[in-house]
């Protein structure tokens, strides 16, 4: 079994839907991966029974899914009709000169793709920006350039640590011993209910 096969297999068990979690399954892939390549596609078609340009068809049809390697970070311009008049295609512009990328580019890296849509359905927010799946709204060259200084801090730290959870406090069971016969304190309500029954028991 390829590493790709492994992968599919992981994220359709996740998945009790089958064939009708098709979307789903590609997208948790991609959200891995970041991207659909054709050996996913084929493991896809293959272990969901699916004709290959069907799921083809699918991965093609949704804009969210991509057949191309996307950066880790996602600039999006916003390009409609309100953005366009305050000042969208300079926004777009500035993004391309200081990431060094064209639209629909990703860097070499694979730590950003820059990308443009028509609208985003917030047009009372123009000139809008979507970095990340943040919205930004009245977007200009000032508020780009503190994005993306935010965003090149991240790419110099690299990927967040994974941290060990602390370890509980007090005293450890002794090697051996059963953790459900261990004693379990006492609560206040407890103990008093307790000396209140030892008191009718001696009267």
């Amino acid at each position: 079994m390829t590493a790709e096969e492994k992968k599919v297999q992981s994220v359709i068990a996740k998945h009790k839907g089958g064939k009708r979690s098709l979307i789903p399954i590609l997208m948790d892939i991609q959200d891995e991966e970041r991207w659909l390549s054709p050996a996913v596609l084929e493991s896809v078609a293959a272990a969901l029974d699916l004709p290959l340009s069907h799921v083809y068809g699918v991965a093609t049809f949704y804009k969210s899914l991509s057949l191309e390697p996307r950066g880790r970070h996602i600039c999006t311009v916003c390009l409609g009709t309100a953005c366009h008049v305050r000042g969208g295609s300079a926004v777009l512009e500035h993004f391309e000169r200081k990431l060094g990328l064209r639209v629909g580019e990703t860097s070499p890296d694979r730590e950003y793709t820059l990308e443009r849509v028509n609208c985003l359905g917030a047009c009372a927010l123009a000139p809008l920006a979507v970095v990340d799946g943040r919205y930004y709204g009245q977007m200009n060259e000032t508020k780009a350039n503190e994005v993306l200084a935010i965003l090149e801090k991240h790419v110099a730290s690299g990927p967040p640590e994974v941290t060990k959870e602390p370890e509980p406090q007090g005293p450890r069971p002794a090697a051996g011993a059963d953790p459900a016969k261990r004693p379990r304190r006492r609560t206040g309500a407890k103990k008093r209910s307790q000396a209140g029954a030892r008191r009718k028991a001696r009267k």
